[in-house]
């Protein structure tokens, strides 16, 4: 029997992370990957837009001396005897540089099956540092700890990058598993499930895997009272720029049969329509309802399993 990707251990993803330098593109990370899942196709799905975060101490020699700023600033006023002034006076005598982090999220598939749901998502962060501002402004010093943590205005440097690039192990999630553990704490069915089911039952599932247009991605976030709210989010990857099929106005029979096959085609798989436009993404909502008057009438260009997914949808309508 082959091993199962969730079996495979994070740390050792982390390993490998920890021994790889990023080069020009991922392909050395990707055949390492493989090399730990033999027995899946594993692939680069997406990568993410890039993001920015605080980053640490640097002096004016590029030296460490610290990799967390905000760590560094509240322990050091403190040592400083919760003096701003003292900190302050600290930090020009250092002549001390802050850094930031920007990076990207790589999410990499194991594809396990055939199912919607059934593929694993690793996602690994590639980072580098880089030099981003004086610690201290002198035009407009620092009134607080947290202005001189993240101030309003900055007295930028030239963006140097501190060190080499890294790679970063973040989380694996098997999508179906983790889909379970949704549906558990919920009493009704979720969108995002509901969206799998259709897709397992109509002619896209029977083309596709599901996750070589869309990721299933775990999405977390605090509620009101503190409360971790655990969700899923359905993320469009396909990389084919498609038409847009918004004004459906007067069109019927073998016109609109044709504008959806048209794109169908580009995104590569049949019924895509219908799954865009559940994600509000490209294909107006009128698409349906005018696919569903013709199926309705004396036209019948759907296959059975799609109609009875355009039919369910129709009685009681979802989106993402």
């Amino acid at each position: 029997m082959n091993e199962s990707p969730t079996l495979i251990a994070a740390q050792l993803i982390a390993d490998c992370c920890k021994k790889l330098i990023p080069g020009p593109n991922d392909d050395l990370l990707l055949d390492q990957l493989r090399t730990l899942i033999p027995n899946y196709p594993v692939r680069l799905a997406w990568v993410g837009d890039e993001w920015y975060r605080i980053g640490g101490v640097v002096d004016s020699n590029n030296r460490r001396i610290a990799w967390d700023l905000i760590e560094w600033s509240e322990r050091t006023f403190i040592e400083c005897g919760q003096n701003l002034q003292t900190l302050i006076e600290h930090t020009r005598e250092q002549r001390l540089i802050a850094t930031r982090q920007s990076g990207q999220s790589l999410f990499f598939v194991v594809q396990t099956g055939h199912r919607a749901e059934d593929f694993t998502l690793i996602e690994i962060d590639k980072t580098r540092e880089v030099l981003d501002r004086l610690l201290i402004n002198e035009n407009e010093p620092p009134e607080d700890l947290e202005e001189l943590i993240d101030p309003l205005n900055p007295a930028t440097v030239e963006c140097v990058a501190v060190g080499t690039s890294r790679y970063a192990y973040r989380r694996k999630t098997d999508i179906r598993l983790f889909m379970e553990a949704i549906n558990a704490h919920h009493a009704i069915e979720q969108p995002v499930q509901r969206f799998i089911d259709d897709w397992n039952r109509s002619s896209a599932g029977q083309k596709n895997h599901l996750s070589e247009d869309w990721l299933i991605k775990p999405s977390q976030h605090t509620g009101r009272f503190g409360e971790q709210i655990v969700n899923a989010e359905i993320i469009n990857i396909q990389k084919n720029r498609l038409p847009y099929l918004e004004d459906l106005a007067g069109k019927k029979g073998n016109t609109l049969s044709g504008l959806l096959n048209r794109f169908d085609r580009q995104a590569g798989y049949p019924f895509a329509w219908f799954f865009y436009m559940v994600k509000r993404k490209l294909v107006s909502p009128y698409c349906a309802q005018a696919v569903f008057q013709d199926i309705s009438g004396d036209f019948a260009y759907l296959p059975q399993r799609d109609e009875a997914v355009l039919r369910d949808w129709i009685a009681k309508p979802y989106y993402l």
